[in-house]
């Protein structure tokens, strides 16, 4: 048996992507070697993962974390980590006392290099509108109950500064290395619409 038949089936939706995809080559539309070079930026050079490593270096190394505060935009180039979407980048901490929100009102504006494609919810309006009109009242649409002693500020994003959140590290986290802390670090949380927990 080779491992091909060890394979879960796939689903409608990778059907039907691996379908347009064949179309598209089959027809000229689109080179297979650009194809896999834009897959392989957004699964291996940009994404969550690339973010998720900067806060875990953060939470580990308190020189970068300085400069990752200071600015952000040199600490992250210090990690090969940049681009047109980030090459301005602001990092807001959260702290026992603060809580940050990231939010672009006008339309998406999203820090690609270290978290990828935005999610639709970032995108939409009821978001965005709520994000500044009741922003504790859309992080508990999120499942997020914050103290009322918390106060929670938001950072809009736009075409020339980009925000990241670097969540606070959770507690019982103190003898993870840097590799494990970045494996739970989650998007939302490097958005404002989350928190870290271990599980």
């Amino acid at each position: 048996m080779t491992e091909s038949n060890h394979r879960a089936p796939l689903s409608d939706v990778q059907l039907r992507v691996k379908a347009l995809e064949s179309l598209l080559i089959e027809k000229g539309l689109v080179n297979q070697q650009a194809l896999d070079a834009i897959i392989d930026n957004y699964e291996n050079k940009v994404g969550p993962h690339i973010g998720a490593k900067v806060v875990a270096r953060a939470w580990t190394d308190p020189d970068f974390k300085a400069t990752l505060l200071e600015d952000a935009s040199a600490a992250l180039a210090e990690m090969e980590y940049t681009g047109i979407e980030g090459s301005h980048m602001v990092v807001k901490e959260n702290t026992d006392k603060i809580h940050n929100l990231v939010v672009c009102t006008l339309c998406s504006c999203y820090p690609w290099p270290v978290l990828g494609l935005p999610p639709n919810w970032y995108k939409s309006t009821p978001f965005r509108a709520k994000a500044v009109r009741d922003p504790r009242g859309l992080l508990r649409e999120f499942g997020l109950e914050l103290s009322t002693d918390t106060e929670v500020r938001v950072w809009d994003s736009n075409a020339e500064i980009r925000y990241l959140v670097l969540p606070k590290r959770p507690a019982g986290a103190e003898g993870m290395s840097e590799e494990e802390l970045s494996k739970i670090v989650t998007r939302d949380a490097m958005v404002g619409t989350g928190l870290i927990a271990l599980q």
